[in-house]
């Protein structure tokens, strides 16, 4: 269905976006919204990190803090989410250990464009708070490469012919059996514009819908991953937030990762979208699913109004890191609104610069007082903005090494994140992942996943 001006020019960041002379009729008319089952969330367990986490005790993750033990309230036990058709795997815990140290952030935009002005990293004059454990400073040293803007390891193709891509399609589909790499080759080469075209090309053509006809042919956690790819980018956030509070229960850990990540931009979009898609205000979806403090950081996050100055006001750090440690360690009990203030109006630049200021203050960091300070989600959801603010590629890399982990595979956190994160800082989130974990994104995937679904998300990831 189309709804006017959705998305304004200039969103996402990267050329041909949105179609020419479709600005004004996107995602295509008629294509949505994807039948209700389609695909449930993953929702099984969350593995609780052990104390040695970042950065000492009561840091991140903490015991009983992000992820929380047993799972996010109302989500279902591990094996208790209904799986989708043909799709083993979801809802099964990962499990293992964190990680020892948050990595140095690279210089990084927070507009989803290139940098444009370089961050200062870590703590001024050398010098690291005394907590962190053995001494041992709490990021791994940056690689020279990731000094680059962010960029995506999809870009769009060049002599791209949507009617050809859909030939292509058509033919992989036709007959007995479906060729899978002809599929994989097209889908993983292009990017969401041109799926968009490819899409529309495909009804032109034959008269049938390319979604339905995909759905047809494919099963299980390859369905997901494909339709996924398909989806118009905004559309697929405000789905996955639909989803994640659809029914019994409510996947909080999936509303912190889209709503705590996004810019102003992206999460303004997706507020309009959510409503001409499902006609639902996302805001009383998100007070009538979550209470308290959590709450009020959502709908904080779901105005999409942070300041996105990228310059640096270090004499407000240093008043914002006073009023933090004011509002919780320098006090019996915790001002929660203080912080819900301060992180959800700050830019990221900002809470960097306070973070830092508060470290040589408070001799403590602030992602290890919020985890004293705070538990469960709400807690979960200010670190989230914090980690953002620090390296937002290491947090996704975080997500994803946590999605594969241990017994299982979380196969909706995966497709989320390698999906939506494909064309904007997929190479950045490779790299740290590398960094952080001593292996590749790409050999993780490989040993945790299957089939013609492995071969796609390799394919995307740039493997």
């Amino acid at each position: 269905m189309s709804y006017p001006g959705y998305p304004p020019t200039g969103y996402p960041p990267f050329p041909g976006y949105p179609p020419a002379g479709q600005e004004s009729s996107f995602p295509p008319p008629g294509q949505y919204p994807y039948p209700s089952g389609f695909p449930p969330m993953g929702g099984g367990a969350f593995p609780a990190a052990p104390s040695s986490g970042y950065p000492g005790a009561g840091g991140y993750p903490a015991p009983g803090g992000y992820p929380a033990p047993g799972g996010y309230p109302g989500a279902p036990q591990p094996g208790g989410a209904p799986s989708y058709p043909g799709g083993p795997g979801f809802g099964a815990p990962p499990s293992g250990a964190g990680f020892s140290g948050y990595p140095q952030p690279p210089s990084q935009s927070y507009g989803g464009g290139p940098a444009q002005v370089p961050l200062p990293g870590g703590f001024p004059g050398g010098q690291m708070p005394s907590q962190y454990p053995g001494g041992q400073a709490p990021y791994p040293s940056q690689p020279a490469a990731m000094t680059l803007g962010t960029q995506g390891t999809i870009r769009p193709a060049a002599n791209f012919d949507a009617m050809r891509d859909a030939e292509i399609l058509r033919k992989a589909m036709k007959g007995f059996g479906t060729d899978e790499q002809a599929i994989v080759d097209v889908v993983a080469n292009r990017s969401n514009d041109q799926r968009q075209k490819i899409k529309a090309a495909f009804k032109t053509m034959y008269g049938k819908d390319l979604i339905k006809d995909l759905k047809s042919e494919l099963s299980g956690n390859m369905e997901e991953l494909i339709l996924a790819l398909f989806m118009p980018t905004t559309y697929y956030d405000a789905w996955s937030l639909r989803n994640a509070m659809k029914g019994a229960g409510t996947q909080e850990r999936v509303l912190i990762e889209i709503l705590c990540t996004r810019t102003n931009q992206e999460i303004q979009e997706i507020v309009r979208c959510y409503q001409s898609e499902f006609g639902r205000d996302l805001e009383k979806d998100i007070r009538s699913d979550t209470s308290g403090h959590f709450e009020r950081l959502l709908v904080s996050m779901c105005q999409g109004n942070r300041d996105e100055n990228q310059n640096v006001n270090h004499q407000l750090a240093q008043e914002d890191a006073q009023r933090l440690y004011q509002a919780g360690e320098g006090r019996l009990g915790t001002d929660e609104s203080c912080f819900n203030m301060i992180l959800a109006t700050r830019s990221f630049p900002q809470l960097k610069a306070t973070m830092e200021a508060y470290s040589r203050m408070a001799n403590r960091d602030l992602l290890s007082s919020v985890g004293r300070e705070f538990s469960g989600n709400v807690e979960s959801g200010l670190k989230t903005i914090l980690q953002c603010a620090l390296n937002r590629p290491a947090f996704f890399a975080e997500r994803l090494y946590y999605a594969m982990k241990g017994a299982g595979t979380d196969d909706s956190t995966l497709v989320r994140i390698v999906v939506t994160r494909s064309e904007i800082d997929l190479v950045q989130i490779k790299q740290m992942f590398s960094q952080m974990y001593q292996k590749t994104l790409g050999t993780m995937i490989a040993s945790d996943t299957s089939g013609d679904y492995r071969r796609l998300l390799l394919a995307i990831v740039g493997q």
